[in-house]
């Protein structure tokens, strides 16, 4: 198929990040974005991409999905943060659908327990995470599996955008992908960092389908412990 009529099945991606927040004045997802903003990927078989930076503000996070939505549209999203600690690409694999004993966002709120949004209380993500493990394993990249996206906006975002819960916000595909921190002395180095998001992208807009990939993996090998 080619022609304006392939084009209309390729995807529009967006690749999101986090700004920085409390403990952490810097943050590997924000300067992500701003990288991809300044040199979006030359990588075939995208209709259109965008990158976008979230705030942490559980207020208007959503807000900002739904804005990105209406304006972009994508059909998969790729959202990226930061986990202290994590020893490399860490794959989430669900999003669990509630706040609890949630930390205060930039602006010093943290909202009650109870559910992030209407929505099952567990979400598997869409993401192809079985070929992104197996592609970043097979370029010598740290690798892990999570079934913890954490408490904080990171779950929350995930939860948000499986679950199609903001206005205009509906990606086919989409799921997060915790790092830790960048540099010198980290587990990651800044170039393996950019290597690994560019092994994550292809692999995952070389497997789209106007099918929904397939579920997640199982629970087994998880690294459970949670993140920021």
């Amino acid at each position: 198929m080619g022609g304006a009529a392939g084009a209309k099945n390729l995807p529009r991606v967006l690749v999101t990040g986090f700004e920085p927040f409390p403990g952490s004045p810097v943050n590997p997802s924000q300067r992500l974005v701003e990288r991809l903003r300044n040199e979006p990927p030359a990588l075939n078989g995208m209709a259109a991409f965008r990158a976008e930076l979230l705030p942490v503000d559980y207020r208007a996070v959503g807000r900002r999905l739904s804005e990105i939505g209406k304006d972009f549209s994508p059909d998969i999203a790729l959202h990226f943060g930061l986990a202290h600690g994590c020893g490399g690409f860490r794959l989430e694999r669900l999003g669990r659908n509630a706040f609890a004993n949630a930390k205060p966002d930039n602006s010093g709120f943290a909202p009650p327990d109870g559910p992030i949004c209407e929505a099952p209380v567990v979400l598997s993500s869409r993401l192809p995470l079985q070929a992104i493990h197996d592609a970043l394993t097979a370029e010598g990249l740290p690798v892990l599996w999570s079934d913890d996206a954490g408490g904080y906006l990171c779950n929350a975002v995930l939860t948000l955008s499986l679950a199609a819960a903001c206005e205009g916000f509906s990606p086919r595909a989409s799921g997060f992908i915790h790092v830790p921190m960048v540099g010198e002395g980290c587990s990651l180095s800044e170039a393996d960092f950019l290597r690994g998001f560019g092994v994550v992208l292809r692999t995952v807009v070389n497997g789209w389908t106007i099918a929904l990939p397939a579920a997640p993996p199982s629970r087994q090998g998880a690294d459970t412990r949670p993140s920021a």
